[in-house]
């Protein structure tokens, strides 16, 4: 299993590329994920590529942004080109975005069918340059629930669509995590690991509290001792053989909780298991 972190963790803090890079490699990551925003601001940094991180040994996974589907045609497939062009500079093959910005249950049958569309569009482009479009299940999109993602994969129907399975969201959406990796397997190409204390925690994640500096960060927890059972989860996975994964970390005290994340998930792994399970998905 390859692990990375998210550079989106990062986002209110003075750390360049390079010291996360560092700290990433001495503390056993594959990988760092990078936040659109970064990606888009170290264009203007030549000598940041794939090349420079492979001297540390790692690489970039998949770019993790927003594209928006809901502008215009002509502004829409520009910031896809954009996106693919950030992607090639950093050898990734995975460009990750929602699908739309609103629930399954508060759309019009047309409004899905623009969505589905457009995700089919923008797979067309993405395609061409040999990158795979993956939308994140996640709350206030179009995968929200395990049964409106598949739909969705359904109407998509294009080779370059993807899934980024976020674990804690598919649960939040009423979902076994467990159950539904299995139906949702063949489509699943990247994996966002986190959890929390409670599910009356969950608003923590809402994008607005997120991205707030001072915003809320209790009811974040590590990965092992949230409400989500991750060791059978995490056993479950690795099955697959080398998946990639990325420990998604938006709390305080970044470092020190995703140097201990990290450990835990190697000895889960190994079958050293030295965390306790928590409770059952559902």
């Amino acid at each position: 299993m390859n692990i990375s972190l998210c550079t989106i963790t990062f986002r209110h803090h003075l750390m360049s590329l390079g010291e996360i890079a560092a700290w990433a490699q001495s503390n056993d990551f594959q990988g760092i994920e990078l936040w659109g925003a970064h990606a888009r601001n170290l264009a203007q940094q030549p000598d940041r590529n794939a090349d420079w991180l492979d001297t540390f040994g790692l690489k970039v996974p998949m770019i993790s942004d927003y594209l928006p589907l809901d502008a215009d045609p002509e502004t829409l497939r520009h910031k896809t080109v954009e996106l693919c062009r950030l992607a090639r500079r950093w050898r990734t093959r995975k460009i990750r975005t929602f699908a739309g910005s609103r629930g399954s249950l508060c759309v019009s049958s047309e409004e899905r069918q623009l969505i589905a569309q457009r995700l089919r569009e923008i797979c067309a482009i993405t395609a061409g340059y040999g990158i795979q479009l993956l939308a994140e299940t996640h709350p206030k999109t179009l995968a929200d629930t395990a049964a409106s993602t598949l739909r969705l994969i359904e109407e998509v129907d294009h080779p370059a669509f993807a899934i980024n399975f976020d674990t804690l969201h598919v649960w939040e959406g009423g979902d076994d995590p467990i159950v539904i990796h299995r139906q949702m397997k063949p489509h699943i190409r990247h994996y966002h690991l986190k959890n929390v204390c409670d599910r009356s925690d969950l608003p923590v994640f809402e994008p607005a509290n997120v991205y707030a500096a001072a915003g809320r960060r209790d009811g974040m927890t590590p990965l092992f001792e949230g409400t989500l059972n991750y060791v059978d989860f995490l056993l479950e996975i690795e099955e697959d053989g080398q998946v990639d994964a990325s420990l998604e970390w938006f709390g305080n005290d970044c470092l020190d909780i995703l140097r201990r994340d990290r450990r835990q998930v190697r000895r889960v792994i190994e079958g050293r298991e030295p965390v306790r399970r928590t409770v059952n998905f559902l």
